[in-house]
């Protein structure tokens, strides 16, 4: 695709601010969403509860890490992981104090971290010439594909906030699904029509446009005493925090010292299967930024090095934010759809994230964006994911069964939500949907490949 701004481009100033901006309100929800489900699965509260700008801050940092181990070629995000769920929380329910829990974070992340140093290694010796034989278009198309399909129903549940089961929809259901159309029209109109900036920038303003009406609505249910009219929720004012309250701090204060044998292999066992699973995901999300920017990434800078700056990258996040991280399909997403590469701009919104993570009301503010105006953003941005996939099979000959067969299996078993728990229930690990379908149409790629053409 033409580009607006390169790889190695640098906007103006003021551009940059904005792009950057744009970037960060893409990843923000899910950055900063993981330490809320943690503390719900953990029952964290009040001073042990995990914090969202210390998530955000180890979100920037770690991101600033992958961009210096990937020498500034390769422009994505990298934000809170959801793979780890499973594993932090276990980090808590297994730990003897609050504290330890903490340290219990850090230490996953070590070994998570860990895993991929050891790939990289293997990947700077060996090439990544097999990986491309192991995994051509018609496997890894596919499975970017369902990448984005496979979040389709958190955008359409975020525009549906409001409706009830069945998507039964009352007055805030309707008012909350209009304001995602608002904002998905917005966000499409500017990125077709838009000149110049407005094209460049469909997420800002769409975002700002599905507030504003969101706003707007709550405003008239706050005066007239009509609670169906009542969308967005400003509570969070209240009790905002100005300070991080940063992971190793609450680990540091006697968290290691009550960490013991057994707790440190249930750490082990927590962390380091699912980081093979998210090193199937860490392809897949690099080869699809390679077909948006033109660079084939895993060459250059080099697979080891994107491994490197992830694993790395994870393990600093965490000491922060306890969250490890891993490439965002959002930030992905708002390259492909505004077409504005340029890593300065990764660069800048992980400043801004480290800068914003000690502004409280800028991030109460960021975080009171209704969820049915994300998921307005959203549906063009896993949509935009899940096109880049099925573009890189344009080429492959679905005529012939043996490619029809690969592409079926990825996409069934990957919509389909073929996710695996392997162990026990206390112990168990899960193989994601999107690992599962990657292994599936390795597998039958390979045994279909033995049929001469």
């Amino acid at each position: 695709m033409k580009l607006a701004f390169g790889v190695k481009d640098k906007p103006k100033f003021p551009q940059l601010i904005i792009f950057a901006f744009q970037q960060l309100l893409a990843i923000l929800a899910a950055t900063i969403v993981v330490p809320v489900i943690i503390n719900g699965n953990a029952g964290l509260e009040g001073a042990d509860a995990m914090s969202q700008s210390a998530a955000l801050f180890g979100a920037g940092i770690g991101t600033i890490v992958y961009l210096l181990f990937t020498k500034f070629k390769s422009p994505v995000f990298l934000g809170s992981s959801f793979a780890f769920l499973g594993s932090m929380t276990v980090a808590f329910t297994g730990a003897v104090t609050v504290a330890a829990g903490y340290a219990g974070l850090i230490l996953g992340a070590v070994f998570a971290g860990l895993v991929y140093v050891v790939l990289a290694i293997c990947v700077k010796f060996a090439g990544v010439k097999w990986l491309n034989k192991l995994m051509p278009a018609v496997v890894i198309g596919p499975t970017v594909a369902i990448i984005g399909l496979s979040l389709a129903g958190n955008a359409v549940g975020d525009a549906l906030k409001f409706a009830k089961d069945g998507h039964l929809m009352g007055v805030k259901g309707w008012i909350g699904l209009g304001c995602a159309l608002v904002t998905l029209f917005t966000v499409m109109l500017c990125s077709v029509f838009g000149k110049k900036m407005a094209k460049l920038i469909p997420f800002v303003i769409g975002i700002l446009a599905g507030y504003a009406v969101a706003t707007v609505f709550t405003l008239i249910g706050n005066g007239t005493g009509n609670e169906n009219l009542v969308v967005v929720d400003w509570s969070a004012f209240q009790n905002m925090s100005w300070v991080p309250d940063f992971t190793f701090l609450k680990a540091f204060n006697g968290g290691f010292s009550s960490l013991n044998p057994a707790y440190i292999g249930t750490i082990a066992v927590a962390y380091v299967p699912v980081a093979f699973v998210v090193f199937a995901e860490h392809i897949a999300d690099h080869k699809n930024l390679s077909s948006i920017i033109g660079t084939e990434l895993l060459e250059d800078p080099g697979l080891h090095r994107t491994l490197l700056g992830d694993g790395i990258g994870s393990m600093v996040g965490s000491f922060f934010g306890g969250c490890p991280n891993t490439t965002y399909g959002e930030s992905i997403g708002c390259v492909a759809i505004t077409g504005n590469a340029s890593v300065i701009t990764i660069l800048a919104t992980a400043i801004m994230a480290i800068v914003a993570s000690f502004c409280a009301p800028f991030v109460t503010f960021l975080s009171t964006i209704p969820g049915f105006v994300m998921g307005g953003v959203c549906i063009t941005l896993y949509g935009f994911i899940a096109v880049s996939g099925l573009k890189m099979i344009q080429k492959v000959n679905l005529d012939e069964n043996k490619n029809l067969f690969v592409v079926a299996v990825v996409l069934i078993t990957g919509i389909g939500g073929m996710s695996l728990q392997i162990g026990t229930e206390s112990t168990s690990v899960t193989l994601t949907a999107i690992a599962t379908a990657l292994i599936l149409g390795i597998i039958t790629n390979i045994v279909l490949s033995k049929k001469k053409a």
